[in-house]
């Protein structure tokens, strides 16, 4: 899955794809590159971010949606039912759904549904992260999500663990060091580690904002190796090739 976010504040790439054909332009890059979805989001969800107006976020992304659909399977990375309901009619087939409430737009629409695990909200979620056994409520809180995704109706439900959503770089770790927990659920895992702030901090920088790239690829590949089946990445092209050698090394 390759990031395309569509702001001018996003903690990797902010400004870079705002214009609608930079936007375009580099969705056909990734494509090209080797994703398999392109997820297309207009609102930065970095710790401390804004909320942004329903108006402003479907002007940033239902076009290039559109643009994009013929192409490539694409995701919508929202928060708002009404964000989600209009890319899915602009050709979106996922809900990339960080607040993991989006299941009755994901059953109305007929969309798969991604539920992931945040707490709190991007403005307050870094000062939230205390937990008594990161996986375990991790997991507990993803198996409810699922059970209400299917309830609704919906027929494709992913979850995703939420890596830098409320969470320490131990507990980012930890998620990731036992992803097996998450597999048992029987739900494809999707694993979001691409340039997070946890690969600059376990690199020596304490106030890093973001992982590099190839810290990036490092953190694709061991989640890989621990059985994850979609992995949200800024670099594709990086990315698909230590893939490629990775699973020949597995055989």
């Amino acid at each position: 899955m390759g990031v395309l976010n569509v702001t001018p504040d996003s903690f990797s790439d902010g400004g870079r794809w705002l214009d609608f054909e930079a936007a375009v332009a580099h969705g056909r890059d990734l494509v090209a590159e080797g994703a398999d979805i392109v997820d297309v989001g207009g609102e930065s969800t970095r710790p401390g971010a804004e909320p942004v107006p329903v108006e402003e976020e479907l002007r940033r992304v239902v076009p290039v949606v559109r643009e994009l659909a013929p192409h490539v399977r694409v995701s919508v990375d929202t928060r708002k039912p009404e964000v989600a309901a209009a890319a899915v009619e602009a050709g979106a087939s996922i809900l990339n759904d960080v607040s993991a409430s989006l299941h009755r737009v994901a059953a109305s629409t007929g969309a798969g549904w991604i539920a992931m695990h945040m707490k709190g909200e991007p403005r307050t979620m870094q000062q939230e992260a205390h937990y008594d056994d990161v996986v375990e409520e991790v997991r507990a809180f993803l198996v409810a999500r699922a059970e209400a995704g299917r309830a609704a109706g919906v027929e494709d439900v992913w979850v995703d663990p939420g890596i830098g959503f409320g969470k320490t770089v131990e507990h980012n770790l930890e998620l990731l060091r036992r992803l097996d927990v998450l597999l048992a659920l029987g739900r494809p895992v999707l694993v979001g580690f691409s340039r997070k702030s946890t690969l600059g901090r376990l690199l020596g920088d304490p106030a890093a904002t973001t992982g590099t790239a190839a810290a990036s690829v490092g953190a694709a590949v061991a989640a890989f190796e621990r059985g994850a089946t979609i992995l949200r990445v800024h670099d594709v092209r990086e990315t698909v090739e230590a893939l490629a050698v990775a699973s020949a090394v597995a055989g």
